[in-house]
């Protein structure tokens, strides 16, 4: 059985669009869009670029810029998180490994 489909209004810079999107994911695009017409106002007013494609493309590129950032950031998380689970686990073992030479 599909999935329902929501009939969306959104607001981008003073001009509404509708979007059809699964009705689940309804408050994700209505987030989306507030997110997305925040960075393109501060394009807008913040740089003096003129032309709504145009401003859509600098807001575009600056959210995938902090895409990239985010992940890189994910990455470098994720690295430190597997040094210190090794750490935690060589400690584990070597008690483990103590307590049983004890118990022996």
């Amino acid at each position: 059985m599909s999935e329902p489909y929501a009939q969306v209004s959104i607001r981008i810079l003073d001009k509404e669009y509708q979007v059809a999107c699964p009705a689940s994911e309804r408050t994700d695009l209505l987030d989306s869009a507030e997110i997305l017409n925040e960075k393109m106002r501060e394009v807008r007013d913040g740089s003096g670029v003129v032309g709504l494609d145009r401003i859509a493309v600098m807001a575009a590129l600056n959210m995938a810029n902090d895409l990239l950032h985010a992940k890189a950031r994910d990455r470098a998380m994720e690295g430190d998180f597997s040094t210190r689970l090794k750490l935690i686990s060589d400690r584990v073992e070597s008690a483990l490994g103590n307590s049983q030479q004890l118990d022996l």
